[in-house]
């Protein structure tokens, strides 16, 4: 139950607690307050647990460079740093940070992993029952591992095709397509969900977390199977925050497991990476020639340069662009080889 926010005390005394309760009164995703607090503390800690008032902005250059100089971070990871900082000092604590001189990160942006069409029926070959839907809902719609896990029943939409995707990446929502062919799989996977449901009934923790403001608004919603998990965990556990037994959904590591397992089945040689589905299915679309504006609302990508990475990736884009060698006639090597090479 890693998404699901801890709870704060009304009025926190350690500075952490304060600045989280700043976050979430800022409104900021869950996701991003946890990776703000993991590089705020790192910073405190790289700086002898100084307290960061007692810093300013040759203490904020410092630990940007060593993370470029020392630890190789990629530009992404810096960019993310000087947020979380900014933030901290700014907007929490309304001390400027004018002038930052640091040693930018160099360290590339790399191009995604893309499964070809091949290799993505391979993966699914090696999968059965639920591991197998998921793989293709990530291929299938596009979905982000965290999007796919959180979805809950009434996100699937038969009637318009949609699946809806509620607090994705910035806390937006989107509609991204149903795969037709997946339409029997997903009806099937919901029967599954209402008979485990109701056995959680009859066991009395049929329950499923909802945040503060629907637990409030709607207070029978938690024990209808609208809400439930479409891919619950094996078993039930007590929430980190209000301690009540509830069935979650399917733990992250449980589905990078499965697909790590599944492409060494298969026998491709590149990393098993959940996220890699959501590239692939980007650049398939693109392959079979969707515009890039039709692409970025599937993805849910605020800038359109996010998605104009995957026209790197394509081998034959719109100008069908093909490789010299692939124009050459060979014709039949009628010399017999040389015993001695000449180079």
């Amino acid at each position: 139950m890693d998404d699901i926010k801890r709870r704060l005390p009304q009025r926190p005394v350690r500075f952490l607690d304060q600045l989280r309760q700043h976050m979430r009164g800022a409104g900021l995703a869950y996701t991003t307050e946890r990776t703000y607090i993991h590089w705020i503390r790192r910073f405190i800690l790289f700086h002898r647990k100084r307290h960061p008032k007692e810093m300013g902005v040759p203490d904020v250059e410092n630990f940007l460079t060593y993370l470029s100089e020392s630890r190789d971070c990629s530009v992404g990871t810096q960019r993310i740093v000087l947020n979380a900082l900014v933030y901290l000092y700014v907007r929490f604590m309304g001390i400027p940070l004018d002038g930052l001189r640091f040693t930018h990160a160099k360290r590339p942006q790399r191009l995604p992993v893309v499964y070809s069409r091949a290799e993505i029926a391979s993966i699914l070959a090696y999968l059965n029952g639920a591991a197998r839907l998921r793989v293709q809902l990530l291929y299938g719609a596009g979905l982000r591992s965290a999007e796919l896990l959180s979805s809950r029943v009434k996100d699937i939409d038969f009637a318009s095709n949609n699946i809806i995707v509620r607090a994705g990446k910035g806390n937006k929502d989107r509609t991204t397509m149903l795969p037709q062919a997946l339409t029997g799989d997903l009806r099937r996977q919901i029967g599954r969900v209402e008979l485990l449901h109701a056995q959680d009934l009859a066991d009395g923790y049929g329950e499923v977390y909802l945040p503060d403001a629907l637990a409030r608004k709607y207070p029978n919603a938690a024990s209808e199977i609208a809400w439930q998990y479409l891919f619950p965990a094996s078993r039930p556990g007590p929430c980190p925050r209000t301690g009540v037994v509830r069935r979650h959904h399917l733990h992250p590591t449980a589905l990078s497991k499965q697909i790590r397992c599944a492409v060494k089945a298969a026998g491709i040689h590149k990393p098993a990476r959940a996220h890699a589905f959501r590239h692939s299915f980007a650049t398939h679309l693109l392959e079979e020639g969707y515009d890039l504006r039709t692409i970025q609302e599937l993805l849910g990508h605020s800038d359109i340069s996010t998605t104009e990475i995957y026209t790197h990736v394509v081998n034959r884009g719109g100008k069908g662009v093909k490789s010299p060698m692939d124009r050459l006639v060979i014709t039949p090597n009628l010399v017999q080889e040389p015993t001695q090479a000449y180079c």
